[in-house]
């Protein structure tokens, strides 16, 4: 692919990072994709090229978005993180004070911050939902609040790759009669003028890449898998083609259908790397951002086939479910199905954000972003020596 493709800027002390995203196009493994970098609060890298279609017929603009998947997550901690940093919200309350109809079937004692880590019990649904029924808000939450935790809440994680959307986005409803798609758009996106969105209105359809798939393995047949694996993975799945459709852009998913490119999650969540303060606003306490920081939960995932994982209020902390290893322990991250990612480093006060239409097989990030990310750290310490 010719340089010419790829746009946007990289200050000079971060051209290997400019090297490292042009490679990604060059040897094959991108289609369309962008990258960010904030430090102390300025936006030092952000770029974007390649294409918006398979078909290479929509060249990817400045102003693309894409689905990020489970990215998502980290908006919907955000808008919690705020709530509670207001006084609205307190993380070790039961969740059932805020949504009474949560106590039933023994969850009287689960709290919030279980919930925002993972350790609720409540990673699927049982009996089964299909994808389709995650535009029916209140079929899937009266569920959820109806039916027994899946394990004994608050002794392991598992990941709760489309119930913690609709958990952390019911008790957000409950306590300001807003839908959390709404809350975030009005607190964090708009004042920041940050162009992501939970419920993509109709009309910024033609400005979204479409999201291209793997190939699956040709069997899961002898993959010995848990219940709890099972009930999270298996009995509800959506597809990538959904993520096309109206009805998947326009419904509020707060785990899974976020749409944005990596300038928006990058200087959004310069809120977390620099005290609550973004774009020159604060938005919320210093104390308040750096609540993500708080360990909940630790070890062996349930749902991620046992992989070691530390969660704090709705970001991974640095942990082996991570092949990148920080610098700095005050890290936070997550990752979106197919390779979008965010990075923050409190400690360094830098934000690092990914995101593209073709997907990849793996856990949580993948080379792509991480050679860049890399090549980021070695400009930062070049410039500090």
């Amino acid at each position: 692919m010719p340089q010419s493709t790829i746009h946007g800027f990289a200050h000079d002390q971060f051209s290997a990072a400019r090297e490292a995203f042009e490679a990604n196009f060059t040897n094959g493994e991108e289609l369309g994709a962008s990258f960010c970098a904030t430090v102390e609060g300025e936006t030092v890298v952000d770029l974007w090229g390649g294409f918006a279609d398979e078909e290479k017929t929509r060249p990817w603009a400045r102003d693309t978005i894409v689905n990020v998947y489970s990215t998502t997550k980290t908006m919907t901690a955000l808008t919690a993180l705020l709530l509670a940093d207001r006084g609205e919200l307190d993380f070790t309350d039961p969740v059932a004070r805020y949504w009474p109809e949560f106590a039933a079937n023994g969850k009287d004692r689960i709290t919030v911050a279980q919930l925002m880590s993972h350790s609720s019990g409540l990673s699927g649904w049982r009996p089964a939902v299909s994808g389709a029924d995650f535009y029916d808000w209140d079929k899937v939450t009266s569920m959820l609040a109806a039916q027994a935790p899946l394990w004994e809440p608050g002794t392991a994680s598992g990941y709760h790759v489309y119930t913690f959307g609709f958990l952390i986005g019911e008790v957000v409803r409950r306590i300001t009669g807003k839908s959390l798609g709404t809350v975030f758009r009005e607190e964090i996106a708009q004042p920041l003028g940050a162009d992501f969105w939970i419920g993509l209105p109709a009309s910024e359809d033609h400005r979204v890449a479409d999201l291209v798939g793997f190939e699956l393995p040709p069997s899961t047949a002898d993959l010995q898998l848990t219940e709890v694996q099972k009930i999270t993975f298996i009995d509800t799945q959506t597809d990538v083609p959904s993520t096309r459709t109206r009805a998947w852009r326009g419904a509020e998913i707060p785990a899974a259908n976020g749409h944005g490119n990596a300038r928006s999650i990058a200087e959004i969540h310069a809120l977390l790397a620099n005290g609550g303060v973004a774009k020159g606003k604060r938005i919320m306490s210093e104390a308040g951002s750096r609540k993500a920081l708080e360990q909940q939960i630790e070890g062996a995932d349930l749902a991620m086939r046992g992989v070691q994982v530390r969660f704090g209020l709705g970001f991974g902390l640095p942990s082996p479910i991570l092949r990148l290893a920080p610098p700095h322990p005050n890290s936070l991250f997550w990752s979106g199905g197919g390779g979008s990612f965010i990075l923050i480093d409190v400690d360094a006060r830098t934000t690092f954000s990914y995101a593209m239409n073709r997907m990849q097989r793996a856990m949580v990030g993948d080379e792509r972003s991480f050679r860049i990310i890399r090549a980021m750290w070695q400009g930062l310490d070049a410039g500090a020596a």
